[in-house]
């Protein structure tokens, strides 16, 4: 016999609007528990709200679509290059993918180099299982951004599919170049910090060059004021805390990847603050 729902819609009730309310509440508590209560159970209950299940399912479509759009990209051109199968590799340990999880990642992307690949449409159920969180969309995309410079370049045939990703993923190709262009400009920044600027005599690679990337990735310019960039510095770390995205629904294993985007805005910001002064 059901009674739950006839007993929370007393208390309910009776937390509202005392004896009245929890009349009501019963009365509506007795129609879910003869009827309503079927179709909720069906459902999955409150269980789908707590439960497990649903997020393992949205990490398995977000890894399916991540792997296979990747092996989509890579053979755009022809062609899969040893430096595309050693990023998606290294994505792979990055996001500690073993075993048989591992062997799922590399058949999606094996899959996604078929020439008939159906591109919207596996990127149309990542969309519904994010709940078309766009922050979500766009570490998707920026990981995509990566996988294409895998060669060190985007190729024109990747660039197509970057764009049709972009476009299925609800990104103007406006949108889309300025996240490549952001991109370039960290992977620049990146590596001009860890061969250091001191060292960099040989480098064309300048202090100058790294303090202008450290505005791109802020998206902000020098002639900005120290108080608007502080401002876009805050913004952006608050929009790309790793432990945000994940609350939102960013798998746990994608995690040093949303750390690496956060610390490259973290570091652009100081070169910043220590060059103004």
């Amino acid at each position: 016999m059901r009674i739950w729902g006839r007993i929370l819609g007393t208390l309910f009730g009776f937390m509202f609007a005392r004896i009245p309310g929890a009349i009501i509440g019963f009365v509506v508590g007795h129609l879910f528990d003869k009827g309503y209560s079927q179709d909720f159970d069906q459902m999955g209950g409150f269980g789908r709200f707590f439960g497990q299940a649903n997020d393992m399912r949205k990490q398995a479509i977000f890894f399916h679509a991540l792997f296979s759009l990747m092996g989509h990209v890579a053979k755009a051109n022809g062609r899969v290059t040893k430096d595309e199968i050693n990023m998606a590799s290294q994505l792979m340990d990055q996001m500690n993918l073993e075993g048989e999880v591992r062997r799922e990642a590399q058949q999606a992307f094996n899959e996604g180099k078929a020439a008939d690949f159906p591109v919207s449409d596996i990127l149309q159920e990542f969309k519904q299982s994010c709940h078309g969180r766009r922050d979500i969309m766009q570490v998707f995309l920026e990981i995509l951004i990566q996988a294409a410079f895998a060669d060190g370049q985007v190729q024109k045939e990747e660039q197509v599919v970057l764009e049709k990703a972009a476009r299925a993923l609800g990104f103007r190709n406006n949108e889309l170049l300025y996240l490549i262009s952001i991109y370039e400009a960290e992977l620049r920044f990146r590596q001009g910090r860890s061969s250091g600027h001191g060292r960099q005599k040989a480098s064309s690679y300048s202090t100058k060059d790294s303090l202008s990337d450290a505005y791109k990735i802020l998206g902000v310019s020098a002639s900005d004021s120290m108080g608007d960039i502080k401002k876009a510095y805050r913004k952006l770390m608050s929009e790309n805390h790793p432990d945000k995205l994940v609350s939102k629904g960013l798998p746990k294993q994608a995690l040093e990847i949303a750390k690496n985007k956060a610390q490259d805005i973290q570091a652009a910001y100081e070169l910043i603050k220590s060059k103004r002064g």
